[in-house]
């Protein structure tokens, strides 16, 4: 999810972003993580394909820029794993790759981001970029009574508070993660981001569904800081005992 800026601090806040984003591409690939980056503004952004180009022609402009970049940045972050890709078409309004293809896409304020993990390899996918804070009243949308203490510190522990705009980026990442993995029809109890419970662990969160089939599954999702904003974005299964035993075959994000 994303929400606009205004165009003056939208151009500085986008430049600051990128510039934090591409330093943290070395981090992903030590992953086995591709971490592809565009912008609203690039003059060559364009649909790779004819499924594409029907999809954007039903935009409004700023939406068909948006797209067009997410698009581009899936690219570039299949690209960076070695697994090259051309259009992407879409089911609904979710992006659906070829065989042997998958990413996650974000995007906020102009940005948009991709996460693509290497051919064959198991790291759930999942990312959300935020470059706006979110409101203090918006809590109740996200967190559950139980989270409540993860917006202050931990007594007797070195983790320090997290924010509520970190919080909801790290639930969305953690959604897409799992929606990926085991699809629609396990994660249907996952209505809300209030259904996902957050806990710490160590630098990163612990994340899963309170319900449903998928209860034992937890990803692993870090949040970092990215100029005004925040990048989240899944870095493994939290639990064994709770990791699909076969990923899925879906290619969405």
């Amino acid at each position: 999810m994303g929400r606009g800026l205004t165009s003056g601090s939208g151009k500085e806040a986008r430049a600051a972003a990128v510039a934090a984003l591409t330093g943290l591409r070395p981090r992903l690939a030590a992953a086995g993580l591709g971490l592809g980056i565009a912008h609203v503004d690039e003059p060559r952004l364009g649909p790779a394909g004819p499924a594409e180009a029907s999809a954007a022609a039903t935009m409004t402009p700023g939406r068909r820029r948006e797209f067009l970049a997410g698009r581009e940045a899936a690219r570039r972050a299949l690209r960076l794993v070695g697994a090259n890709c051309g259009e992407i078409p879409r089911e609904g309004r979710l992006p659906v790759f070829s065989p042997g293809r998958a990413a996650s896409i974000s995007h906020s304020a102009g940005t948009a981001v991709a996460v693509a993990r290497v051919p064959g390899g198991d790291t759930p996918l999942g990312c959300d970029l935020e470059l706006r804070p979110l409101p203090g009243g918006a809590a109740r949308l996200v967190l559950g009574p139980d989270e409540e203490g993860l917006l202050e510190p931990a007594a007797g522990t070195e983790c320090g508070p997290w924010s509520l705009t970190g919080l909801f980026s790290a639930k969305e990442a953690a959604w897409k993660a799992l929606y990926l993995a085991v699809g629609e029809a396990v994660t249907a109890s996952m209505g809300t981001l209030r259904d996902l419970r957050a806990e710490p662990c160590g630098d990163a969160l612990r994340i899963g569904p309170r319900t449903g089939p998928a209860y034992a599954m937890r990803v692993r999702v870090r949040v970092l800081t990215v100029g005004a904003g925040v990048f989240s974005y899944a870095s493994g299964w939290a639990d064994l005992r709770g990791r699909p035993t076969a990923v899925s075959t879906a290619r969405r994000s």
